[in-house]
């Protein structure tokens, strides 16, 4: 099992990676969650992906076991910033505009994470292991990015697996069902995670 960070300059080193990731997404949020979402081709996509973006992978060969975005919560593509953003601005319909407890950052320092899954055909004993790959790999990339925080809208449950994996967040914002998931927002101060 691997993790990788893909990013417009370094997709082409990876092969199918960045598409399988996007077809991965597709499987996850369209076929699965049933969230009418942007695509194309096979592959889900939405106006954060940009060249702003990174996106990690958790793969074994070409079979994506799981993945993330990162956006800087500085990116700006016509009229967007960056989904959580954008939402508490009320521009996207899809996500309520109170799912932060707090004006929505432009810093350099914060990142957000979004898109974040774990594929379905991940057996339940091997979840653990996949998660974990995927969050320290998030660690790594953010802090290379010089980020201090990571704010992601993620699944609900964030606050029973990241206390396994010895990670510290805190609730962003209230618990929310989107598309029938139930979803929140959740920071994670970099500098309160080891090394």
């Amino acid at each position: 099992m691997l993790a990788t960070t893909l990013s417009f300059e370094n997709m082409h080193q990876h092969g199918e990676l960045m598409v399988n990731l996007l077809k991965a997404r597709k499987q996850s949020f369209i076929v699965q969650n049933n969230w009418d979402l942007p695509e194309a081709e096979g592959m889900e996509y939405d106006q954060y992906d940009t060249p702003a973006s990174r996106w990690i992978a958790v793969h074994d060969g070409d079979k994506i076991l799981a993945g993330i975005r990162l956006t800087p919560t500085t990116a700006k593509c016509g009229m967007y910033t960056y989904m959580i953003r954008d939402a508490q601005k009320g521009m996207l319909d899809s996500i309520p505009s109170d799912l932060l407890d707090f004006e929505a950052p432009v810093d350099p320092d914060v990142w957000e994470s979004s898109r974040v899954f774990v594929s379905h055909l991940v057996p339940a004993e091997q979840r653990t292991e996949v998660q974990t790959q995927l969050m320290l790999q998030l660690i790594e990339t953010s802090r290379a990015l010089n980020a201090r925080q990571v704010l992601g809208l993620v699944p609900a449950v964030w606050s029973r697996w990241i206390g396994r994996l010895g990670l510290v967040a805190e609730r962003a914002g209230p618990v929310m069902v989107i598309d029938g998931a139930r979803v929140q927002v959740a920071r994670m101060d970099l500098n309160a995670v080891p090394h």
